[in-house]
């Protein structure tokens, strides 16, 4: 039997308000640092169309058939992108479709409340796809392959 990976990753809380928190995990595209939000709530991963522009270049974006909803609106024009060299941490992401969306809303909002912008959300596919555990004590997320 072949023996399971496992990484540890150090995660950031970010205080949101008095008693709220995101959290907050380094990560790479094609070796340029990214800033990236760990949703447990948020049902897939999910990148800002904007931002991730910049790493990968915008040539290669397929629209989305459908409509995405959450982070604060009904309706938003998705884009998928096949992706390369994603990382977190030791972690390296097979290559995949990842679904872009524009995150201006939530990059004004950190604005305000001064903090860095973020490139995307890992979301409920990732979290349970590699089992991830996150230790809010120890400020680590582990992923098992």
């Amino acid at each position: 039997m072949a023996k399971k990976k496992k990484f540890l990753i150090k995660i950031k809380l970010i205080k949101i308000d008095k008693e709220g928190c995101h959290i907050s995990v380094a990560g790479k595209i094609k070796n340029k640092k990214i800033n990236l939000i760990i949703d447990t709530g948020a049902s897939q991963t999910i990148f800002d169309k904007n931002r991730i522009s910049k790493y990968i270049g915008h040539d290669d974006f397929q629209k989305a058939e459908s409509l995405s909803s959450g982070l604060g609106t009904n309706s938003m024009e998705s884009h998928m992108v096949d992706f390369q060299g994603f990382t977190i941490g030791d972690m390296e992401f097979p290559h995949k479709k990842m679904m872009l969306l524009d995150l201006s809303h939530v990059n004004e909002t950190y604005t305000m409340m001064k903090l860095k912008p973020i490139d995307g959300v890992i979301g409920g596919d990732i979290l349970k796809l590699y089992k991830a555990v996150i230790d809010y004590d120890k400020k680590i997320i582990t992923f098992r392959l």
